[in-house]
């Protein structure tokens, strides 16, 4: 499929770590605390807008700024794992329900081919954020557990 984005794999690990986080409900405190703890190397926004004023500390140039600085934590914001805005607005607005949301995202996910155009390395004890609290009802669940169906023994932990 051409290049991969992200850094260039010197071997598969045999098992990797991803994370997911939502900040909705968290304070900035609590938000750091939680990746700082699990020594998350790359937080990976996968929000389809980050630059919101809803978004408060997690703004895209705040919170690259923030995990730098407070963390030491690279941020990279990756869009190709965001549903689209059509999607994502029949959802808020309930005019598409979670059993049905599920198919489009994953198919979404399939058509961009996001497993060949994804650097697997990229991921190793990175965590994907977005904005919903749980990761029950978030597209950053499927898209984990999508990455570890394609990709093999990922280890997912939901912060």
């Amino acid at each position: 499929m051409g290049e991969r984005l992200g850094n260039p794999s010197f071997g598969e690990p045999e098992t990797m770590n991803l994370y997911t986080i939502g900040f909705s409900g968290k304070s900035a405190q609590q938000f750091f605390t939680l990746l700082q703890s699990h020594d998350v190397r790359r937080l990976i926004d996968t929000r389809l807008w980050n630059r919101s004023q809803l978004a408060g500390f997690t703004k895209q140039h705040d919170l690259e700024y923030f995990c730098r600085v407070i963390i030491n934590t690279a941020y990279r914001y990756l869009p190709i794992l965001a549903p689209s805005a059509e999607l994502l607005d029949g959802y808020k607005k309930n005019q598409i329900m979670w059993d049905e949301y599920v198919p489009v995202y994953l198919s979404l996910l399939a058509d961009r081919h996001v497993e060949e155009v994804l650097d697997p390395q990229l991921f190793a004890d990175a965590c994907l954020l977005c904005s919903e609290p749980t990761p029950d009802y978030c597209h950053r669940r499927l898209a984990a557990e999508y990455l570890q169906q394609n990709w093999g023994d990922i280890t997912i932990t939901h912060l």
